[in-house]
């Protein structure tokens, strides 16, 4: 059997509506739907720019998936000084920058505790 990408992250928040301003105001994700999808709920999804392949959806439904429940998520980029600076200046706490073999790291929260790291992959040989 063949995979695609990773589509969705379902990402588990306390308040919808603040969560979509984190990601989108603050994180600066596009929001490719919000929409509501029977029994009072809904679906907000939202994507990296620059046509990320996986996306994100902030769920607040899943009895399982306790707000914050979420770490261990990587968002890579080119740059990682100016991710963080820019994430810096929209109000996001962000740790400083780790060096390691396989690149640099600088880790942060959302509003509801899960966890992200950027990354700047290391230089392939």
């Amino acid at each position: 059997m063949r995979y695609g990408h990773l589509a969705v992250v379902s990402i588990p928040v306390q308040d919808q509506n603040h969560a979509l301003e984190f990601y989108r105001d603050r994180f600066g994700f596009e929001v490719d739907a919000d929409a509501a999808f029977g029994d009072g709920r809904r679906w907000i999804q939202l994507s990296p720019r620059d046509g990320a392949e996986t996306s994100i959806a902030l769920v607040d439904w899943f009895d399982a998936m306790p707000p914050g429940g979420v770490v261990g998520l990587i968002l890579t980029t080119d740059d990682i000084e100016a991710a963080r600076g820019e994430l810096l200046g929209r109000g996001v706490e962000v740790a400083e920058i780790e060096d390691t073999p396989w690149g640099r790291f600088a880790g942060f929260n959302d509003p509801d505790g899960n966890g992200w790291s950027l990354q700047e992959p290391a230089a392939r040989d």
